[in-house]
């Protein structure tokens, strides 16, 4: 990563994976690549990183700036993943692809897809129910408070506008979002934390974090007046510092612990921002 003013690139220790320090359950598994550098391209639109694929499910690492799912002719990564099932199996017809949860799109990291009906009904129902931990990576802007904690707010999304806002409890509309936080690191105008939500709503990341003073570098909608990674002319294409870095749920028919682990893109030690 380039650097804030004051602020030091992270060290590449910051964000490798570290095998000694993987857990899983007894009877559960593990994906996590540890040849992240390399993609596979299907077709050349959308860099796709597979983490795992079976009969059932397939995790890749998105890319920021590609959006999880859009209108036909649109690129996205839920027409690429069909593409990359569609020329691996050499399906003549058409692929089905269940979508349990999606990413923002200046969002990366780890999204998982089901290849069935019946998975992803199964997974579906996990999200719906808070069965499945999300861990997220941020980088964000000025000094946080304390080393952990718990961020509760009550938010809800802004009209017609792809925003949310935090709003008073009794406000109409408003549902409450709780995010666990942790600080990985601490750099001279900015953190690098860890950041498990409860609850599922829209932005509530980037929001409750925004709300603080701590906004999401790279995410001008919510105040960070920071870039981020690689430049794009187009706002819509450009990328901010959150990244999904780890999805733990029960696999739909094994009934054993999944955990899927994203590695960061280059950017996040590399960028010249």
């Amino acid at each position: 990563m380039g650097t804030f003013g004051d602020v030091s690139p992270l060290p590449m220790s910051v964000f490798a994976p570290n095998p000694s320090k993987q857990r899983v359950a007894p009877g559960g598994c593990t994906w996590i690549d540890r040849s992240w550098r390399s993609a596979v391209i299907v077709p050349k639109t959308v860099p796709m990183h597979v983490l795992f694929e079976d009969h059932h499910l397939i995790a890749v690492n998105k890319p920021a700036g590609v959006m999880t799912q859009a209108p036909a002719g649109v690129p996205s990564l839920e027409a690429e993943v069909k593409a990359y099932i569609k020329e691996r199996y050499a399906k003549p017809a058409g692929v089905y692809l269940g979508i349990p949860h999606r990413l923002d799109r200046p969002v990366s990291g780890v999204i998982v897809f089901c290849r069935n009906t019946k998975a992803a009904r199964r997974v579906a129902e996990q999200f719906q129910q808070h069965k499945v931990t999300k861990v997220y990576w941020a980088l964000v802007e000025g000094a946080v408070a304390g080393d952990d904690g718990e961020w509760r707010d009550f938010v809800r999304k802004v009209g017609d506008e792809a925003r949310t806002e935090i709003v008073p409890p009794n406000a109409e509309g408003a549902k409450e979002a709780i995010t666990a936080y942790r600080v990985l690191k601490r750099l001279a105008d900015a953190a690098l934390l860890e950041l498990t939500p409860r609850t599922g709503r829209m932005h509530q990341l980037r929001v409750q974090a925004a709300a603080r003073g701590h906004a999401v570098v790279g995410d001008v909608l919510y105040g960070s007046a920071r870039p981020f990674g690689p430049w794009a002319e187009a706002a819509r294409d450009r990328v901010i510092a959150l990244h999904a870095r780890r999805l733990v749920f029960e696999h739909p028919f094994r009934k054993v612990p999944v955990e899927l682990e994203a590695p960061a893109p280059d950017y996040w030690d590399q960028s010249g921002s």
